[in-house]
Parts: C-alpha cells; structure tokens; sequence
C-alpha cells in the first residue's frame, strides 16, 4: 500500500522541491519501525490536525520529525493525547509557543519514561496555559534543566509556586520560568530530588537481569504530592512501579534504595506463585501478613543469592532519623524489630513476641518455604498476639512505616476484580517493529509480484548485490523502486544566548544525489597534470617505511652483534664499556582516517573570476567544480597511500532538513562508482555547519583509527534559511568543532571566502583553518594542507 503524504501536507503549498514531504517520509519509515498500523494512522491523523492549526511549517516539521522519538520512549498510544493537547494549547498561546512544546516533546518523554507520567505531564501545560501563558516560552527554553533536576511532581510544585507569585506581574513571570530570580532558583533547589529513576533505569534492568537472566517491565510512577518520601513501589500487571525519585534515607543512597526495591519486587514476582484471598482480612490484617509475605520471598531470594542479605539488611539496622516527617507509635518499632529478625535469623530481640513470631517463622520456611500460606498464618497469629501488647494506630499510620524499598503488597491478594490468571504474560505490549533482512534472488523473485507491501510492511528485504536487467540497461531498483532516504539523525545544538543545548534541535537526513561520467573525474588528473606530478612527490614522501632499525640503544628488541663485540673487548681491557649494545625496532605505519566535507550550498554554483553576461561566463568553471576536481585530486592521493577516507557533503532547507551526502564511505574502494558520485554531485540550498559536522563526526568516530580528521572545504560562513542570528549558527558550529575535539576528532577548515577572517578563527581556532585567497589554486592548495596536516 502506497502512501501519498501530499494529502497530509496540503497546509504546506509554498514548497516547490517537495522538502517537506521528503521530511515527512522520511519520518515515516522511522515511525514505521516503532509503531502498528494503528499507530501510523494516528500519526498521520496528527500531521493534518497540525495542519489544520495554521499555525505555519514549523510546527508540522517538528511534530512529523519529533513524535517517532516520542512513540519509541514511551508507546504509541500517547499519540492521540498528545495531539489533542497541543490542539488544547494551541487556543491560549502562540504557534511557536507550542512549537516549542513539540520540540520539547522526546526530552520529556525520555527523563519522565512513562506514558502514564506524560500524561501528567500535558495536564501540568495546560493548567500554565490558563495561569501563566507569559511564562511557557521560557519554561520550554529551559526544560533540559528542569527535567534533568526535577520530577514531575518537583516541576508541578516549582511552576505552580510561581505562577501564584507572579500572577499579575507578567515581567516577573517570564523572569521566574526563565530561572533569571533568586526565587525561582530557590524553589528549584528546594524541589530537587537526589537520584532520579531515569537515569539508573538501564543499571537497574542489568542488575536484574544479572540475578534471575530475565526480562522485568519497570515503569516510574510520580510522587505527586508534599510527602518527601514519595509513592511506594508497587506490582500491577506484572509491571514494577518504582517512584520516579528517591532521596537518601538514613544514610542510604538513593541508588542503593533502588537496587533494594527493584531486587524486592522482582522476588515477588519469581517466587509468587498465586495469590492469596484477601476477601476475609481487614486491611491490618493483610498489612501484617505481608510484612511475613516480604520476609518470605526475600529468604527465597537469600537462599539463591546469599548476597542479598547485604543489600536489604542495613534498611532494618539504620538509626532512625530526628527529622523524618513520620509519626512515631511503639507499633511501627515493634513491626521494624520483626521485620530485623525475620530477616536475620541469628537476631535476637529479647521481646518474647518478637523472637517467638520469628522463630516459627523460620521453622515453618524450613518445612514449606514455598507455600505463601505460611504469611497468613504467621501474620493472622502475630496480629492476635500483637493487639494485646500494644494499641493499633490508625491504617494511615500503619501504611506509612518507615522502609522505603517495601512495596505495598498488592500482587500477593487476590481480590474481585484482580486479573492475576486472566491476564498473565498475553498483557504485555508487542512492539511492532519493522525487520531488514537479506534474501537470496529467488526469495526476491518470488516476491516481486506481492501488492500488499508498503511503508508499513513488516519486514524489508534486501540484495547482496543490485539486481541488473539486462533488457532495460539498469537495475530494477533504477527502474521501480525510488531513491532511499535514510532514517532521520537528530542532534543538538548550542543556544549562545542561553549557553544550553537545544536537545534534538536539527534534523539530518542521508540522501542520495545523480551519478555522473566517472571519466570526468580522471580526466582531472590529465587537466591538472603538473599539479599531479607535484602530489605524486608528496606521496612518495608520506608513504609508510614501515620497519626501521635504530643502534645506539642502552634497551631494546634486538641486540647490536658489532657493539657487543666492542663492549667485550672493551672489558677484557679494563676500559668502561659503552651500555648502548641494543637495536630498536620502530614501526611506521600511518593510522589515519579522514572524511573529507565538502559545503555544497547554493553559492559553491557560482562562477569563479566573471560575472553573469560578461564574455566567457558559460565556460568559466564555478566553485562546485573546482571544489570536485580538487577532491578528486586529493581522493587520488590518499587512495594511493593507503589511508582510510570518506567523501561527504551536506546543504540544508533549515534545521528540519540537514541534507548529507555520502559520495565514497570508508570501507568503499575509490572506483568507479565512487567517480560517478563526484562527478555528479551538485549545489543547492543552505549551509548549516554544525549539524553537519556532528554528523561527520559520528562516521568518523565509526572508524578504529590512532588519528581521525575531518577536512572541511566551504565558501562561506554558517547560514540557514530559518535563522536570522548570524552568531547563533556560528557559535553552534564553534561548539560542534570542540565536541568533536573532545572525542579525538582534528577538524581543519579549507576556505573559500577571502572575508572569513571575521568569523573562522573563532569557530575552527588560529591553527584550524586556511584561506584561499585565489580560488582557482584550491586544486593546488588541498592536496598540500593534507600533507601538512598528516605527514
């Protein structure tokens, strides 16, 4: 089934080259591999509400390229709620206002990891939508932040204290979301959590996974409300529910405290093998026999990983705390002894109750540790025996006993309306995924004629090699299949005014452009024959001499047979003998790979040395040209030295569309069909740097190699069609260099443009760039930068 995304994109007219439905396409596949039918047509649904909004482009292009990344965090059933929200929003605050929500969309999906969260989430915007519109921008302009220090119910409390602050004083409230105040700085310190559940959920699901070798579903649930300590763990559908944050407890670390109840809730759900009847209990009872139902499962879990005990002992042994907003009642302590003792069976409390409780315990684990009848039995006689010592305190009380990492026992009853054997492993959500897999021509021959694949199909096949037809002089992918366009790349980029990334701020998609006569591109060595004869030096000069032999040292790898016979003769005449009797081996070998990025903006189609209408102007070659052919000359160099490189190019429509070119990879031989992508490689559009070189960075960062360089060859200074501050992009692009710095990555900027004195060594530092004053030495001027910088 073939999709034509023209209908959901009608809102869009002012797009000549079709951009914006490449954009959409290509986001499609991605959503494809993420989401079910249903799920797509959803997608889709939204692409036209967005529309409908008239809320112009941008808002369309950052919801068709974001909310993939949105379904693959949290699920496609969000979708929906997410489009309807933002129709919400739309009717109380501006269009990029809500474009900046949607942009903001993946970050907050991935640091909240929960639909459920999400969705507490959307309500909180809308609620500042009607309280504090002034102050949505600046609050989405730092999200990063506020998410990165808060949970959801921290970024409740903190947006909220200030909307009430700043009801009417709008200059304040922009001030106060933007974090600009003291208050707003204050509050944040105040809300801010110790160890969020985001960022230990990976560490979490390996520890996991390490102990019983398989799979549990962990989710974050929000504590939405003023206790400190937040929600308890709980069990439901066979899910773990962890609170989204937890703060030290008496000298627990946060982490700690979530190995402990994910370790605890994993035990109920490995040795739980039915659940027990709730319906005769009160709500006392059931809480006493789950303290023996915990104690249980965990000399379950001791029993099998001794270590265990390691891990949940120092809970029960901790010093209470003076300043724990917990009511104190002897029937907490006396519960907090027994748990001790249940859990340690060499403890002993000294109250009668306590160790007698325990010991029957233990004696009745011994005989049935498997059967959980053995907890009501126990809690049903402790609860008996307890009422007569001490007075009950109320359930709130109760339910609120101090042991963070205990979950609320809920999957251990079994009530009415509990689905523990209806439901079962069926409930769990099957992620629907596209496949890619390679098939024999006869498995592509048989299926050639099958109508029923198209964007949404289950799986892709592909081909070794291209399937040639001889008749038609092509290959079939030439003659029905359409150009590939590669999944979407999202990077961030630098905000120099707000000294903060934008998380997923530009988009860039892999491309293809035509092919051209691969004999253009050696007829450039013919054309540039003196040129060639000077490189061929140049590479004589930088070939590897591979082993070399050094005398005169005191160590190393072989011995000097001449000097050793001198220093002995040396000896036997009572003369000091010269140490320097060894041979090193050194081993020259070059362990360089380099990606050579060519701008292919609009401007690289400019004539060179004459202007439009003047004599000469239809053969003068442009910068696009002389940019190929020296190119060519350098990719001719390096093949012949042996390095690993790459030829790319890039140009973008705006940070939604970072056009990127892949002419010859590294694991490609420079042969003819490289040849034919140079020669047929061509100009257009804008200049967004930064993005680029991210992603250059990233192939390049593919490659094992001791020395990684990106040689950068552009005619020109960071613009793009969306952006109106010119430091923005140039800044962006100064960022990008140093990041790749940090990751071992040189990069070297070749310039075209005689005016980039004002801006280049900022961005590429005083020894990362040359000028080339007189462009048509360029196909001089690169093979001899790539000597310098390499030799």
């Amino acid at each position: 089934m073939t999709i034509d995304f023209k209908d959901y994109l009608s809102c869009l007219k002012s797009d000549p080259e079709h951009a914006h439905l490449q954009a959409l396409e290509s986001s499609y596949h991605e959503a494809a591999r993420v989401m079910s039918p249903q799920g797509l047509d959803h997608y889709l649904t939204g692409v036209r509400a967005m529309c409908g909004l008239n809320k112009g482009p941008d808002l369309v292009l950052t919801y068709v390229q974001e909310m993939p990344g949105v379904a693959k965090e949290v699920g496609e059933d969000i979708v929906p709620e997410i489009v309807s929200a933002l129709m919400k929003l739309a009717s109380h605050t501006s269009g990029t206002v809500v474009t900046l929500i949607m942009a903001n969309m993946p970050l907050a999906a991935s640091r909240l990891g929960d639909a459920e969260v999400l969705r507490g989430y959307l309500n909180l915007l809308h609620l500042l939508a009607g309280k504090a519109p002034r102050g949505l921008r600046p609050m989405m302009e730092n999200m990063d932040e506020l998410l990165s220090k808060l949970t959801l119910g921290g970024l409740r409390r903190w947006a909220l204290w200030g909307a009430q602050a700043h009801a009417r004083d709008l200059d304040g409230q922009m001030a106060y979301f933007g974090l600009q105040t003291e208050s707003s700085r204050a509050v944040l310190q105040k809300e801010r959590r110790g160890t969020l559940f985001v960022d230990n959920q990976r560490r979490l699901n390996f520890y996991l996974r390490a102990l019983w070798a398989r799979a549990f579903f962990m989710r974050p649930t929000s504590g939405d409300y003023e206790s400190r300590r937040g929600l308890k763990p709980f069990i439901e559908d066979f899910q773990i529910h962890l609170p989204d944050a937890f703060d030290a407890w008496r000298g627990i670390a946060g982490l700690e405290i979530y190995r402990a109840a994910a370790a605890h809730c994993a035990a109920h759900l490995v040795y739980t093998t039915q659940p027990l009847g709730a319906e005769p209990l009160s709500q006392t009872q059931r809480l006493f026999t789950g303290l023996f139902e915990d104690a249980r499962i965990e000399a379950l879990a001791i029993r099998d990983f001794p270590g265990l005990r390691k891990l949940w002992q120092p809970f029960l042994t901790a010093p209470p705390a003076t300043d724990e907003d917990i009511e104190h009642h002897p029937m907490l302590d006396l519960m907090m002894r027994l748990a001790r003792a249940l859990l340690d069976p060499d403890y002993r409390d000294g109250l009668a109750l306590i160790d007698e409780s325990a010991a029957d315990f233990h004696q009745a684990f011994a005989a049935r540790g498997e059967d959980n009848r053995i907890s009501l039995e126990a809690g049903l006689t402790f609860y008996e025996r307890a009422v007569q010592i001490a007075a009950l305190p109320s359930l709130r009380i109760l339910e609120n006993w101090p042991i963070p990492y205990r979950d609320d026992n809920r999957y251990s009853w079994a009530f009415d309306e509990n689905r523990f054997l209806t439901r079962g492993a069926d409930y769990l959500p099957i992620t629907h995924q596209q496949v890619r897999r390679k098939v024999s021509l006869m498995e592509m021959v048989n299926e050639l004629d099958c109508e029923l694949a198209g964007d949404d199909a289950q799986e892709i096949w592909t081909l070794a090699t291209e399937f040639w037809l001889d008749q038609e002089g092509c290959t079939i992918n030439e003659l029905e299949g359409r150009e590939p366009v590669s999944d979407p790349f999202h990077y961030q980029e630098w905000d120099h005014q707000v000294q903060l990334y934008r998380p997923d701020w530009a988009t860039v998609i892999e491309r293809r452009q035509g092919r051209g006569d691969p004999a253009r591109m050696d007829a450039i060595l013919t054309r540039h024959k003196p040129v060639a004869s000077r490189i061929r030096h140049l590479i004589d000069a930088l070939q590897p001499q591979g082993i070399v032999r050094r005398r005169g040292y005191e160590e190393g790898e072989e011995l000097d047979l001449n000097a050793a016979v001198r220093a002995m003769i040396d000896i036997r005449r009572g003369v000091m003998p010269d140490p320097r009797i060894n041979i090193r081996i050194d081993r020259h070998v070059r362990d360089l790979a380099i990606l050579v990025l060519m701008d292919l903006s609009q401007s690289t189609n400019e004539k060179v040395g004459v202007r439009e209408g003047e004599p000469g102007y239809a053969e003068a070659p442009s910068i696009l040209d002389l940019t190929r052919e020296s190119t060519g000359l350098l990719a001719w160099a390096i093949d012949a030295i042996g390095d690993k490189f790459a030829v790319h190019g890039f140009a973008s429509d705006g940070r939604h569309d970072v056009q990127y070119y892949r002419f010859k990879d590294f694991n490609q031989p420079y042969d003819d069909q490289a040849k034919s992508r140079l020669s047929g490689m061509k100009g257009g559009l804008s200049t967004r740097m930064g993005a680029a070189l991210r992603h250059a960075g990233w192939h390049l960062s593919q490659q094992p190699a001791q020395k990684r360089l990106v040689l950068l060859i552009t005619d020109g200074e960071p613009a793009d069609i969306d952006e109106r501050d010119p430091q923005y992009l140039r800044h962006d692009a100064k960022k990008a260099v140093e990041d790749l710095r940090m990751k071992g990555i040189q990069t070297y900027c070749l310039t075209l443009d005689p005016q980039a004195d004002r801006y280049v060594a900022r961005i590429f530092g005083e020894n990362g760039y040359s000028i080339v004053d007189q462009v048509q030495r360029l196909p001089e001027r690169l093979p001899a930068v790539f000597a310098a910088l390499t030799g």
